[in-house]
């Protein structure tokens, strides 16, 4: 299964993204109201970064609470570590095992197409999993 794949099988979920001009107070507040742990940014209507916890977390640690009023695209992880729709669920996540990421952004051709979590992809491989078990079980059995 492909990523394009698992995001269609998902509850329609728009994607929360924030601009680059906006301050890290801005992005927190989202982050809480939305109940997420990262945000894609976007500048001109391309990904820019990615602001997540972690960084948040970093930023209180350096600067304080004036770390609150910078703005995301001083502070966020620049470039980050995208994939494609097309990349196989079992690929996306040895690249986010192996970078330590827990937020993937999809891009196709330049543009923001779906956000996927670590959480998302290992229901995905607990789901099959379980499946391939039951499977197994009623082949047992019959």
């Amino acid at each position: 299964m492909d990523i394009a794949r698992l995001i269609a099988s998902r509850d329609p979920v728009e994607i929360v993204t924030c601009p680059a001009g906006a301050t890290v107070r801005q992005a927190v507040q989202l982050l809480s109201e939305k109940r997420i742990g990262a945000l894609p940014v976007l500048q001109g209507g391309q990904l820019a970064g990615i602001f997540s916890e972690r960084d948040l977390v970093r930023l209180i640690s350096s600067y304080g609470p004036e770390a609150l009023d910078r703005t995301l695209d001083e502070v966020m992880t620049k470039s980050p570590v995208t994939c494609e729709s097309n990349t196989a669920v079992m690929g996306a996540l040895s690249q986010m095992t192996q970078k330590r990421i827990r937020h993937l952004p999809v891009v196709d051709g330049g543009r923001l197409v779906g956000f996927v979590s670590i959480g998302d992809l290992v229901k995905y491989r607990i789901d099959r999993i379980e499946a391939e078990a039951a499977a197994m079980r009623d082949y047992i059995a019959s």
